[in-house]
């Protein structure tokens, strides 16, 4: 019997569970018979890979090693990031309030901040996002990221850049300053759930063991295949792929599996806690089957704050900063906020008894 896993409310996280170091590690291949494939998503094979940065990656991070082998059962997947015009049907659908329209809690959003911070100004204690502003001159610093995001009151993901700014036009556009939560009322809406990361990255890959990008190894084919930050950033944008910021879903080939933008564009939200002793941990672990992610959130670089792991770079990634364009790039955000190169897609699984 089969049955789909549907997202729902994010419970309490707790400890990695025996049931994913079993003994039957034999995954589900092929799509059961009696299922169709639903519209907009395609079926992604189980099998087993070997998660994180592959050995010849000079660009890795220490975050995305060591390598370690996960099993995944086979699961659907969206074919392109969730669009402005889907997240509309479901706002229409539904009355959804995304956290960038809601009112400010002072109260909860202090809990994310370091004792004893000083409240903003009401005036500026208003609803609104992190968006994107370039810079005018060469930094040399690029660990300072408040350097180039800019709070903008009136910023949601019906107005991207600002309460002037509109998404008509821009329907196939991938919706945007989408936090955790409104990621999941969606995919409880739709009868979806998140992706976690080991499923993220095993569909990114496509079944190739070995490569760097969704399109193999060559790093000269970026600016064919992703949206992505091409120059100096965050100066200037050579616009060598055709687009500044973001560009519509299915502006790039698809990798093997069909999947489209799963290098660039905008982040992707992940179920999987941001913790920076999970790999080394699951290293020590042999095979893992199904893996949910770290059972806490852990990261000593932002104490406060409760974060998931984002995968797949965006429009801001480039060769000089982060190179997140690559298949095992990962990104901690904290799970209360969105911001202007962050999206979503999700799966369903399928599960036999």
């Amino acid at each position: 019997m089969f049955f789909f896993w549907g997202c729902k409310t994010e419970k309490k996280p707790q400890e990695v569970k025996e049931e994913f170091r079993v003994e039957n590690l034999e995954p589900i291949t092929e799509k059961p018979k009696d299922l169709k494939t639903p519209k907009g998503m395609v079926w992604i094979p189980g099998g087993e890979f070997h998660m994180g940065a592959i050995a010849n990656d000079s660009m890795a991070m220490r975050h995305e090693k060591p390598r370690h082998q996960v099993v995944l059962d086979g699961f659907f997947m969206d074919e392109h990031e969730v669009t402005n015009t889907q997240y509309r049907a479901f706002v229409e659908a539904t009355g959804y309030v995304t956290v960038a329209e809601r009112t400010i809690d002072w109260k909860e959003m202090k809990k994310q901040l370091p004792p004893g911070t000083t409240k903003p100004h009401d005036s500026i204690l208003q609803p609104g996002a992190l968006i994107f502003k370039k810079a005018k001159s060469s930094l040399p610093n690029l660990y300072d990221f408040s350097q180039w995001w800019e709070w903008k009151i009136g910023a949601n993901w019906q107005h991207p850049q600002g309460p002037q700014s509109s998404i008509e036009g821009k329907e196939n556009h991938p919706v945007v300053h989408i936090a955790y939560e409104d990621a999941l009322a969606y995919c409880e809406w739709s009868g979806r759930r998140l992706p976690t990361e080991a499923e993220w990255e095993y569909a990114a890959r496509g079944g190739q063991p070995e490569a760097i990008f969704t399109w193999g190894t060559q790093l000269e084919m970026l600016e064919t295949n992703a949206n992505t930050w091409e120059g100096e950033f965050p100066v200037t944008n050579s616009l060598k792929d055709g687009f500044e910021l973001r560009a519509p879903v299915k502006s790039y080939p698809a990798n093997s599996y069909g999947l489209y933008d799963m290098a660039g564009n905008v982040w992707e939200w992940t179920s999987d806690w941001y913790n920076t002793d999970y790999y080394g941990n699951q290293k020590n672990l042999g095979v893992m089957k199904n893996p949910q992610g770290a059972a806490r959130t852990k990261n000593p670089t932002n104490p406060y704050a409760q974060e998931k792991v984002l995968k797949g770079g965006s429009f801001l990634c480039s060769e000089s900063y982060c190179a997140s364009y690559r298949i095992s790039a990962r990104m901690a955000s904290s799970i209360d906020s969105g911001l202007e190169h962050t999206g979503f897609r999700t799966v369903m699984g399928v599960s036999s008894k």
